[in-house]
């Protein structure tokens, strides 16, 4: 009997939607596996390339993961018994893109996910990605199903480089290099190479046994993250709490003026703050080791 996936997923710009096409290519390629695919679809879709206006109020709901209506899902997927899901999501504002969390939130997602089905999530980010899956774990946890493994492709650029060339593929809709800068997004050479993940994948599922997928995955590369960053995620979560509580209820001129505010404060935090928290975080790292080390660890796992 053939082993049935179902591969979830919501792409803006068309990176994840490549990224999740390579990772399933082996999966394809096995005459024994079934892979579905559900592309997420939103009642009022968000257009790339963004504006500045659009981009900037999605971040209350985005944050504070306020579900918006998606359009409903093929009742052929929701009647299917499924051995694997493939959850492939992109963080916005730290938080689960508003496509992701919307479905996550659906009565969708409670049929397909309280099945008990495992579920392995997908990440295509810029860089800072751990709070995002601390959230999609905590929606995972409350249809009681089980994450058994994690694949991260991020720009491996410095951050201020990519926080720059980033900005410019999301307003102008271009990825390609500008001056003297990268091409932004996760390069090219890492997406062509992770279809190894999806071979790692179609080994644990033809045994069924998924209990070291992770471990095998990470022998791979699936995850790579700077304890750094995970540091400026979490203290960005706090004051992202913050500004969201402050803005969600503002309408008209007040709504725009609070969201300018906050344009000036990602400003001050990203090309101010961060290099000097930087330096900070580089003096004290001999004191912290073992702390960095022990949550290094947590977030490479599931």
């Amino acid at each position: 009997m053939k082993k049935k996936v179902l591969l979830i997923y919501y792409s803006q710009s068309g990176q994840l939607k490549e990224i999740t096409q390579q990772i399933t290519k082996p999966l394809h390629e096995e005459d024994q596996v079934q892979v579905d695919v559900l592309t997420i679809k939103m009642e009022t879709d968000f257009p790339f390339p963004w504006t500045s206006e659009a981009f900037f109020d999605v971040f209350p709901d985005t944050f504070l993961q306020e579900p918006h209506a998606i359009k409903p899902v093929s009742e052929t997927i929701l009647k299917q018994e499924y051995n694997l899901i493939l959850f492939a999501y992109q963080p916005w504002y730290l938080s689960p893109s508003i496509p992701a969390n919307s479905f996550l939130k659906s009565s969708y997602a409670q049929q397909l996910f309280s099945k008990g089905v495992p579920v392995v999530s997908i990440i295509g980010s810029r860089n800072m990605w751990a709070m995002a899956q601390e959230k999609v774990k905590q929606l995972l946890k409350d249809y009681d199903t089980t994450l058994v493994g994690n694949i991260v492709l991020a720009d491996r650029n410095p951050n201020l480089i990519s926080a720059y060339t980033i900005v410019k593929w999301m307003f102008t809709g271009e990825k390609r290099k500008f001056g003297i800068f990268p091409k932004p997004g996760i390069s090219q050479a890492e997406i062509n190479a992770s279809d190894k993940f999806g071979e790692v994948i179609l080994k644990h599922l033809k045994s069924n046994n998924y209990n070291k997928l992770q471990t095998d995955l990470l022998e791979k590369g699936a995850v790579e993250i700077p304890h750094f960053l995970i540091q400026i995620d979490k203290t960005a979560n706090k004051m992202f709490t913050k500004w969201a509580n402050a803005i969600k209820n503002k309408k008209g001129k007040s709504r725009k003026r609070w969201l300018k505010g906050f344009y000036y404060y990602l400003v001050i935090a990203i090309w101010i703050l961060s290099p000097i928290v930087n330096v900070i975080y580089w003096l004290i790292y001999p004191f912290r080791y073992k702390k960095i080390k022990k949550e290094t660890t947590y977030f490479r796992g599931v």
